[in-house]
């Protein structure tokens, strides 16, 4: 599943994806880190809110009209990440790349890699990682999940 992110194509193992929603109302939660964006209620429950923008080093996420909420649904938690925009379905057949040298050890660890074709540089997501990033560790310690 493809979706932009500040101006960049990130995309995630579809079966990673639970689902995509229009913009929910997040509410914030004090005292968590800057890439949490909140908490929203999906069909009853409380499902954190992440700011992938931020978790990736870039600005703040602004919402506006074509944003989305991917929720992803692992066995490390359920969480939705706020992304500017979904792209078109695609499969990607090209070969993944192992992450640039320019990236941070910190985003790089968050890759399963980065296909070029022929539309440009598509960065592939690792759902596991982005659930278990060293920001989110502390909320999901202070669940009682392991870390």
């Amino acid at each position: 599943m493809c979706f932009e992110l500040r101006g960049q194509e990130l995309a995630l193992p579809i079966a990673e994806v639970r689902e995509t929603l229009p913009m929910q109302p997040i509410t914030r939660v004090v005292l968590t880190p800057p890439c949490l964006a909140g908490v929203f209620s999906l069909r009853g429950d409380i499902v954190p809110a992440i700011d992938l923008a931020v978790l990736l080093g870039l600005p703040r996420t602004e919402v506006a009209d074509g944003s989305r909420i991917v929720v992803l649904d692992r066995t490390e938690g359920m969480a939705g990440i706020v992304v500017d925009r979904l792209r078109d379905m695609r499969r990607i057949e090209e070969p993944l790349e192992p992450p640039p040298p320019t990236v941070t050890a910190a985003v790089a660890s968050m890759l399963l890699g980065v296909a070029v074709t022929q539309t440009g540089t598509v960065r592939v997501l690792d759902a596991r990682a982005v659930l278990t990033a060293e920001p989110l560790r502390a909320l999901a310690n202070e669940k009682g999940k392991p870390s």
